[in-house]
């Protein structure tokens, strides 16, 4: 489990969910969903949303998340945390409920969901446990939106045995000692997982339609899009460093 699953870190880039957030940024999202329309007419137009996961997203996880979290962190700064994240994604998903795009020609693609047969019986389970993003996808959904398997299988397995190696530390000390232990084969994971998610969009989105791409912050797949498709983040960049595509 990568550790914008795990850690808060890039929401000072993003904001506070203060209505800041929820003005300037959605006004510029808005603006940029619907030069991607435009654009998509002619090409495939790809329309990226960086994310922080919340503890819904963690099935089996959450509980130890939170254990240490609370133990990093202290109680009262994980409920800003909270908070916060649940402010965040308010206004993801009225800045993007709001977008004037024709969402018959979107398709969804989204962080830690399986190519498998069984994409929206896993967004529906996720968005009943509480996951305002899966709840955001359903809601796209009945606009007309088709949502897509976007990930390896046996990559997320792999990706969650880590997480749990990691969680069953008994302090947040320990929990950091293995981690760094385990630094190599989290890189290559990542890149690995944002290989494949790039190979899938490539595959499966047309010219003339939009991808609309749920992504947490430590992704990068731009080095390994199709040159054919046009990127645009009309609500945050993350910045990544630079590093290899191999």
């Amino acid at each position: 489990m990568s550790c914008d699953r795990l850690t808060l870190a890039g929401l000072p880039k993003w904001g506070t969910g203060t209505t800041d957030y929820g003005t300037t940024a959605m006004k510029r999202a808005s603006r940029g969903a619907r030069e991607a329309a435009v654009s998509a007419k002619a090409e495939k137009e790809l329309i990226c949303v960086p994310i922080v996961h919340t503890a819904a997203d963690m099935g089996g996880l959450a509980r130890s998340v939170r254990r240490l979290a609370v133990g990093k962190l202290g109680r009262e700064a994980w409920k800003r945390n909270v908070d916060v994240i649940g402010q965040l994604w308010a206004d993801i998903r009225r800045t993007v409920e709001g977008w004037d795009i024709p969402w018959e020609k979107v398709r969804l693609y989204q962080d830690g969901l399986p190519l498998c047969g069984r994409e929206e019986e896993i967004a529906r389970d996720l968005a009943r446990a509480g996951s305002p993003n899966h709840q955001l996808l359903l809601s796209l959904m009945s606009k007309g939106a088709t949502l897509m398997g976007t990930e390896s299988g046996e990559l997320i397995v792999e990706e969650y045995r880590l997480a749990q190696a990691i969680l069953a530390a008994k302090d947040p000390e320990e929990a950091a000692r293995i981690e760094a232990q385990h630094k190599a084969r989290r890189r290559s994971l990542i890149v690995r997982r944002d290989r494949f998610i790039a190979g899938r969009i490539n595959k499966s989105l047309r010219a003339g339609e939009i991808g609309l791409l749920f992504l947490g912050l430590l992704h990068s797949i731009e080095p390994h899009l199709a040159k054919d498709i046009r990127v645009t983040y009309p609500i945050y960049k993350p910045h990544h460093p630079r590093r290899g595509t191999r």
